[in-house]
């Protein structure tokens, strides 16, 4: 994208907007005029400002790619969100432009349209001060800072006091495609009305009554929603989440979910009992390990699980499963009978593990895109109901997942498999698991899967900073006060034990919402029509913004095709944030029975940590991060003219100043309660596998990274798919774009949900039906550019790759400069493999 185009067209219409509002006549027009003048003024100023540090971003960001075919770090993420938001205020601008004339234009709508824009570019341009400081601070080629001191901790000083309510009202979602900024309003106003009835009720009809009543005054108005949204983001408890976030679990939305979804044969609740196994070695199938069932903190207990299917197939209906199905209250879904045909077991598993944080869902929440899964792979999916924090802290999960994973290859005959092929596959905390699940199971020496699919995955749950993460002040599914709580929640360190609350009537509180309601829909009934006859300028705005682009001679640097030399190349972490991580086990008898020998002992004692948490320390050499010695000087000058040092002169050293002089941003009126306990469970690398030794992931399986540029857990695919491709183990990363963190459970929402959930569907089927992952990987469509063919490139011997991209350039949304919108579908979607050194030395020069 042509960043000069992009803030001349800025200045012009704000210049131009300023000018002809100056000239209004007093009174209540008048004020209104005056509000527009001040924030183009305002405007103008942040966007002078920001210029030079968009177009310092820009010259050096790629330095951070996974690869010079995959444009995706956390840099880009943050200057992309700026350039949306310049090129929304940049339409806003020219719709004002056009019917300030209009007897139909409201003044006063508009300058509060414009004043909530140019507030989140406040907001902006004081992240991309931190990313400056993050880049002066960090080492070259990591992402991520790895201290919780320095620019840690400031970013999570900043978080608790920054004003985000401007990004949870009238700009909710503005950064994501416009398919999905509807939803993303309807959850808004949903959280910010369960919120306020929160605790109020100890029936979950009231609780819903009232906040369908109430939900009225958060929909008329929203800046009062903002607020309200960053109130409750900021201040309530981890139990609120888990009840906001399994809303969709209930008997009446689930049912409705399941009218909707692909119909399957298959889908049954199971149980199964803690009774340890025996599974053969793989170094030496005539030994065996014992695989104890879980027993951290709560002791021995059932594992859950969720077997779909879309057809019936032998063994899902034999008497030793039916014994293990839990009921849950209605109607059986195993399709039974003498006249149901019995499909042959399927070669394939999908073994699936959700996500939700550690904290909330179940495989219910999941079932939508696994029954479509389960038709379109034609194999059944297993899902694991593991148990969640903060009742259930780490390990707990990892065990019951390992658990179940183990259960699954023992009794392959009872889930219709044959027990060939079987693939890792989750989202989010999911995604985490997959990881560290298959990392345990290198260490017992027991069978790996076949291949790994994690979509969005959480590889480090530490409060490092890291350039995406900073876009968590105005996700509004993932602020970071809800990560913090829910990392705490995972670590153990932090069980916050919900309060008693007051009993209240429900009569009385619909009462008393009623009322309330009248009398904000009173208040808010201007303010509701004129969002009406403003309604098509809206629209407009979400078909030109997110479709269109900007065009100039003056385009920012092209990518280069050759990779930045410090980026590829190995180094020490000299720091002492992984001296507590364990060593991988080695896959002999001796050890594995060692291993297995030390976790039947802790299955005696409920409340210990078992053995993922007591191995030996590792060396911080073991961990590479990509850190080079030697830079080049060029790159150094490049660098230099973006990053910042801290502001100097500071004499206050409880509260330093993180800005300079001349820029404060907006604050809140009240502090987000921010009490993240640093512990070293966290740089577990069974908790945190980005920081596990080479020697762990060196025994993982071929992994598929599925990420989302605008997610603040992008930058822990990219790192993860960096320290994979750094010790020669076979990745694949796709990254898509304008969608939020947990597409999948979005996937029936939108086309661009679904295909992007398509995507990991593909990559499933790749595992599958490939030994090694294809030269030529499936791309999403809509993603796909169609002006280039695939290419493969060779590199180092030891590092040659097999590259298979739709060369992504830097397009943005944007318009045209000339005040017309030209459509632009041809985002990239990019993957890379990089096959081991015996594959590549096959491969011809």
């Amino acid at each position: 994208m042509d960043t000069k185009a992009v803030f001349s067209a800025l200045y012009d219409v704000c210049e131009e907007n300023a000018t002809f509002f100056s000239g209004a006549t007093k009174g209540q027009a008048g004020d209104a005029a005056q509000r527009l003048v001040d924030t183009m003024s305002t405007i103008q100023e942040h966007a002078r400002s920001l210029e030079p540090v968009i177009s310092g971003f820009a010259a050096i960001y790629h330095h951070f790619d996974f690869d010079p075919h995959i444009p995706a770090n956390g840099y880009r993420s943050l200057v992309k969100v700026v350039r949306c938001c310049l090129l929304h205020i940049i339409h806003k601008g020219r719709y004002i432009t056009s019917n300030r004339r209009s007897i139909f234009f409201r003044a006063s709508h508009n300058a509060a349209e414009m004043e909530a824009y140019c507030s989140a570019l406040c907001q902006l341009r004081a992240l991309l001060y931190l990313a400056q400081r993050l880049l002066h601070d960090n080492s070259h080629g990591n992402l991520f800072f790895q201290e919780e001191s320095g620019i840690s901790q400031s970013f999570l000083r900043e978080y608790a006091s920054m004003h985000k309510g401007c990004f949870y009202g009238r700009c909710v979602g503005f950064q994501f495609t416009p398919a999905i900024r509807p939803f993303l309003q309807s959850i808004a106003i949903s959280l910010v009305a369960f919120g306020v009835n929160y605790k109020k009720h100890q029936s979950g009809i009231g609780v819903a009554a009232s906040s369908f009543l109430t939900s009225g005054k958060y929909a008329i108005d929203p800046d009062l929603r903002g607020q309200e949204y960053e109130r409750i983001t900021q201040n309530l408890d981890v139990h609120f989440w888990k009840r906001f976030w399994n809303i969709t679990e209930t008997e009446v939305l689930s049912s409705l979910v399941s009218m909707t979804a692909t119909q399957v044969k298959v889908n049954r609740a199971l149980s199964v009992p803690p009774v340890p196994f025996d599974l053969p070695l793989v170094a030496d199938p005539t030994h065996t390990v014992t695989v104890s069932p879980p027993a951290a903190h709560i002791g021995p207990g059932p594992v859950q699980m969720r077997l779909i299917s879309y057809d019936l197939r032998e063994g899902q209906d034999s008497e030793r499963l039916l014994a293990l199905c839990r009921s849950e209250g209605g109607p059986i879904s195993l399709s039974l009978g003498l006249k149901t045909k019995r499909s042959p077991p399927s070669p394939w598993l999908v073994l699936h593990f959700h996500g939700g944080g550690f904290v909330a869902q179940t495989s219910k929440s999941h079932e939508p895109y696994l029954r479509s899964w389960s038709q379109d792979l034609n194999a059944p999916i297993l899902s694991v109901d593991y148990s969640l924090a903060p009742e259930a802290p780490f390990p707990r999960a990892l065990e019951e997942c390992f658990y179940a994973y183990c259960w699954a290859i023992k009794n392959h005959n009872l889930l219709g498999w044959t027990g060939e092929r079987v693939c890792l596959a989750g989202d989010s905390a999911g995604g985490n698991l997959c990881v560290t699940v298959s990392m345990r199971a290198a260490a017992h020496g027991v069978r790996m899967p076949d291949g790994i699919v994690a979509a969005y995955p959480a590889t480090l749950l530490t409060v490092y900073a890291s350039p995406s993460r900073l876009l968590s002040l105005m996700d509004p599914l993932l602020p970071l006060s809800v990560l913090a709580r829910c990392l705490s929640a995972y670590a153990g360190t932090d069980p916050q034990a919900e309060k008693q609350v007051e009993k209240v009537s429900t009569l009385s509180m619909v009462r008393r919402d009623t009322a309330l309601l009248l009398r904000d829909f009173r208040q808010g009934a201007s303010n509701w029509i004129h969002s009406l006859l403003d309604r098509g300028s809206a629209d407009s705005v979400r078909k030109s913004v997110s479709e269109a682009s900007l065009t100039s001679p003056h385009a920012d640097p092209p990518v280069s095709g050759k990779a930045s030399e410090y980026s590829l190349e190995k180094g020490s972490l000299k720091s002492q944030t992984c001296q507590d991580l364990g060593t991988h086990a080695n896959s002999g008898a001796s050890n594995v029975q060692k291993n297995a020998s030390h976790l039947s002992t802790t299955t005696a004692n409920h409340n210990s940590i078992p053995d993922i948490t007591l191995t030996p320390e590792s060396k911080p050499e073991d961990v590479s991060f990509f850190l080079c010695k030697e830079v080049d000087p060029s790159v150094s000058e490049s660098f230099s003219f973006v990053a910042i040092p801290p502001p100097g002169g500071q004499e206050d050293s409880e509260n330093p100043r993180e800005f300079p002089e001349d820029f404060e941003p907006l604050r809140s009126e009240q502090l987000a309660e921010m009490n993240v306990q640093s512990s070293p469970i966290v740089r577990n690398p069974y908790m945190s596998p980005l920081l596990a030794p080479d020697s762990m992931l060196k025994g993982l399986p071929p992994v598929h990274l599925v990420a989302c540029h605008l997610d603040p857990m992008l930058d822990d695919s990219v790192m993860f798919a960096k320290r994979l491709q750094n010790i020669g183990q076979p990745v694949t990363l796709c990254v898509v774009d304008d969608l939020p963190h947990g597409f999948l459970s979005l996937s029936q929402l939108s086309r661009e949900t679904r295909e992007a959930a398509n995507v990991c569907m593909e990559r499933i089927r790749d595992v599958f039906t490939m030994k090694d992952p294809p030269p030529e990987m499936r791309m999403h469509h809509k993603l796909e550019r169609t002006n280039q063919k695939p290419s493969a490139t060779k590199r180092d011997h030891t590092q040659l790759s097999q590259v298979t991209v739709q060369q992504e350039e830097e397009e943005e949304e944007g318009l045209s400069v000339g005040g017309g919108a030209s459509v632009v579908d041809e985002e990239g979607l990019t993957s890379f493999y990089l096959p081991t050194k015996a594959e590549a030395e096959k491969i011809p020069a």
